[in-house]
């Protein structure tokens, strides 16, 4: 008699644990599932965020560039204008000169 009962509760524990570790198995699939999911997820949105980054450092470079030549034109355009005022302050100093020298001379 002995025997039997230990038999039998032996074999319910073995039942218990073998579904129980059915379960077990069950949701750490499911988890394992739930995690490739969540990193596929993360791997898109990290893509997606790099894509961003990169239009957005090109619409930066493109913005510098066209500063950069705005600030090159602006820059030439002030150069003109000095030189232009130089020439003529220079030609206004000239034809004073001129203007002593004559009196000098009569």
């Amino acid at each position: 008699m002995k025997k039997l009962a230990l038999s039998t509760i032996l074999i319910l524990a073995l039942c218990v644990s073998l579904v129980s570790c059915r379960e077990t198995a069950e949701k750490a699939n499911e988890a394992a599932s739930q995690a490739g999911e969540a990193l596929e997820e993360t791997g898109n949105d990290l893509k997606e965020a790099g894509e961003d980054l990169q239009e957005a450092g090109s619409k930066a470079l493109d913005s510098a560039e066209e500063t950069t030549e705005d600030a090159m034109k602006t820059i030439k355009e002030a150069g003109e204008e000095v030189k232009d005022a130089a020439k003529e302050a220079a030609d206004k100093v000239s034809d004073k000169a001129e203007e002593i020298k004559d009196s000098i001379e009569q």
